[in-house]
């Protein structure tokens, strides 16, 4: 028998090479690659019936498959991150920066499935059973019926949960520590995840448990491990939040069950993470005592968003100063610094403002990361305030697609803002302007008031806002003032 030549995978994206190399190829990483041992497999050729295949049984599209009930884990806001509970059979991967809170979480999810009725399972390679006991104390969860045990090898793993009554959830943490005894290398190779993963999630699908895998994150913010694993598994969360701040978002980068980019948020206390039912009112408490322009601050904007299927407000902030330098400083925190660089740019070209001459720092209000464009208009009311020194109304919410072209574009959900900003006492809204022929009443410059009773002021062009926040007048003394 011929002897298995060795391989050097990537343990950043899973390339294989004959041979080492100090940098890989794939995707520029150096000192990745690691040495692994094939496991011997069938011919390279699998064609034919002689090979020992079996003919696959197909069936129709239609059928008579019985919809399966979802789990709720009693915490309201991972069953939302989740699509309406968990759906058995299903393998969800968790990521998050180190002390996040994702053990904290998962103990408490497992500790609430126990308590109501079903059975769950908290397997870790990572901490003792002590230590583990002293968290679930700490949790107020430790006399939860949960099934706990400390294991590495996906063998005895296996072994334990490939049985007749399997428990209704159960808990990897980490995958990185799995390891499986048919692969020569070690636990958090790439081999090893893929392989381990992959056993874990056939036993799952076969047994109709739910599987929840945490996972560590590299520097960069991207789980460890081949990024395959994302792709194997049905449901991706990632555990977002500054140290800084209390809170946490759990978010849904993938779902298989449900929406993507669905937010769950959680404030850490000393009894754990505990639920943040209405995130809007969380995110803007700082500004209670600014409500009907009183006390208002120059370079601050609400914006109405939306997360998955949740409308959010966030207050954005932004400080604009003058630069000592000869490239002046850009400073962003939750959103995207090259979509700020074109906002500064359409200011800049489109209505004469000269903001990219100063320095720009920008904030995204209790540790939220927002991604959708639909926040351009925010940001540049808050850059323009904070340019003019001129508050926005603390009553009004702003929100709005800007283009190249200095076009304020529809956004989708506008309704769904709308209520939001009703329902927490915003009286005004600074929205795009409705196409020609969908129009319902809400005409450029000329304001309109919706069905939830909030004054709507339509913009179809970023300056609009600019001359509402700073006419040509004010501007000249700015500038005039400015001048050495």
């Amino acid at each position: 028998m011929a002897k298995s030549q060795p391989r050097y995978a990537c343990q950043e994206c899973g390339s294989v090479y004959p041979k080492w190399a100090g940098r890989c190829e794939a995707c520029g990483a150096w000192n990745s690659l690691v040495e692994e041992l094939p496991r011997s497999g069938p011919p390279k050729s699998l064609g034919g019936s002689a090979r020992g295949g079996h003919a696959l049984d197909f069936v129709a599209l239609r059928g008579d498959s019985r919809q399966t009930a979802r789990h709720l884990t009693g915490i309201a806001e991972l069953d939302r991150v989740c699509g309406g509970g968990l759906v058995p059979g299903s393998a969800i991967l968790v990521g998050g920066d180190p002390g996040i809170g994702k053990s904290t979480l998962l103990l408490q999810a497992a500790a609430a499935v126990a308590a109501g009725g079903g059975a769950a399972a908290y397997i870790t390679g990572e901490e003792a059973i002590d230590q583990i006991r002293l968290r679930a104390q700490r949790l107020g969860v430790a006399d939860a019926p949960v099934r706990l045990a400390v294991a590495t090898s996906v063998r005895d793993i296996a072994a334990s949960l490939d049985v007749a009554n399997p428990p209704q959830l159960a808990v990897i943490d980490s995958i990185q520590t799995m390891y499986l005894d048919t692969l020569d290398s070690a636990p958090g190779t790439v081999s090893q995840v893929r392989g381990a993963a992959q056993e874990l999630i056939g036993l799952a699908k076969r047994r109709g448990f739910v599987l929840v895998l945490v996972g560590h994150v590299t520097k960069e913010g991207m789980i460890a491990g081949p990024r395959v694993l994302e792709h194997m598994v049905d449901t991706v969360l990632y555990f977002e939040g500054e140290r800084g701040h209390q809170f946490r978002i759990l978010r849904a980068v993938k779902n298989r069950y449900g929406a993507t980019d669905e937010i769950g948020v959680f404030e850490m206390s000393d009894r754990g993470l505990v639920e943040v039912p209405n995130p809007s009112a969380m995110f803007l408490a700082e500004r209670a005592d600014g409500e009907h322009g009183e006390g208002a601050v120059a370079g601050a904007a609400v914006f109405a968003g939306i997360e998955g299927t949740r409308p959010v407000l966030v207050e954005i902030q932004a400080l604009v100063a003058p630069s000592v330098l000869g490239t002046p400083r850009r400073a962003v925190v939750g959103w995207d610094a090259t979509r700020l660089a074109m906002i500064v740019a359409v200011l800049d070209a489109r209505c004469g403002l000269s903001v990219g001459a100063n320095d720009i720092y920008l904030n995204v209000a209790g540790g939220l990361r927002i991604g959708e464009p639909a926040a351009d208009l925010a940001v540049a009311a808050a850059l323009i305030s904070a340019m003019v020194e001129t508050p926005v109304p603390a009553d009004t919410v702003v929100f709005g697609e800007i283009g190249l072209s200095g076009r304020v574009r529809p956004v989708s959900h506008s309704d769904a803002r709308l209520k939001e900003a009703a329902k927490l006492g915003f009286t005004e809204a600074w929205l795009p302007a409705r196409p020609q022929g969908r129009d319902s009443g809400r005409q450029p410059g000329r304001a309109a008031r919706s069905g939830d009773g909030i004054a709507t002021m339509p913009m179809a062009y970023l300056s609009e806002l600019v001359e509402r926040l700073a006419p040509a007048e004010r501007r000249r003394t700015r500038h005039l003032a400015a001048a050495p």
